[in-house]
């Protein structure tokens, strides 16, 4: 099996056949009830454009439906050739957003105008929240923007100690989360914190991340993968 990410163990998973996805990557642990999702977009930072969001939103609904899954990892695939950084997500791809919504695009990779634009990712971060799985974000790098609200929304979340950042962008490109990502994350760090997190913008490391309440833990970065499928484990023996 050909290696996803810097950090994916190809001993420790098996790829979940047709689904022929692009944006996005499908794995199960091989010896109990765990599956990977990851995007894989790491030359744009992990950002989501609609047929991303239709892929995640395919394989999050699939492992709902699986009796015999009991935990989702939620992570980006990386790092980057291009610039060598790591990314969970950097929230949806600017370069392909329009005046009603973010495009999908032609066969030359422009916004296509003849089709309606969106972003469904609320419809995922609903999905999430209200699936009878434990859905662990597992953080290598940036979390940004819709990436940012995307990681709140999951019920853990683990981040790397020395690469993960976290930033909430949605006022620099006025938007604002709709959904359940601005709601919970009043609910974890506070009213006041959160209300920094959005209209300060500031970047936050994976220990203030934790300090504040939004990360449960950060680890070294090589053991993020072997601690999140360990966390999978345990999760899949109660």
């Amino acid at each position: 099996m050909d290696t996803v990410s810097d950090l994916f163990d190809p001993d420790a998973w098996t790829p979940v056949e047709s689904f022929g996805f692009d944006d996005v990557t499908y794995h199960r642990a091989a010896d109990h009830g765990t599956v990977r999702i990851a995007f894989d977009r790491p030359e744009v930072l992990n950002a989501f454009r609609p047929p991303t969001v239709d892929e995640l939103y395919q394989a999050l609904d699939h492992a709902r439906q699986s009796p015999d899954v009991g935990c989702v990892l939620l992570t980006g695939n990386g790092p980057s050739k291009q610039h060598g950084k790591w990314s969970f997500s950097s929230g949806g791809d600017q370069r392909i957003r329009g005046e009603d919504g973010y495009q999908y695009e032609d066969d030359e990779g422009d916004a296509d105008e003849t089709q309606p634009g969106r972003l469904h990712i609320l419809e995922v971060q609903r999905l999430i929240r209200f699936m009878p799985k434990v859905v662990v974000a597992v953080v290598p790098g940036w979390a940004v923007g819709g990436g940012h609200s995307l990681h709140v929304v999951c019920d853990l979340t683990l981040a790397s100690a020395e690469h993960a950042k976290f930033k909430q962008t949605d006022p620099d490109v006025a938007s604002f989360d709709g959904g359940f990502g601005s709601a919970l994350l009043a609910q974890q760090v506070g009213q006041k914190k959160a209300r920094e997190i959005f209209f300060l913008g500031k970047t936050y490391s994976a220990e203030e991340a934790a300090d504040m309440g939004m990360v449960n833990e950060a680890v070294p970065h090589e053991d993020l993968e072997p601690t999140a499928l360990d966390w999978g484990k345990t999760i899949n023996g109660k």
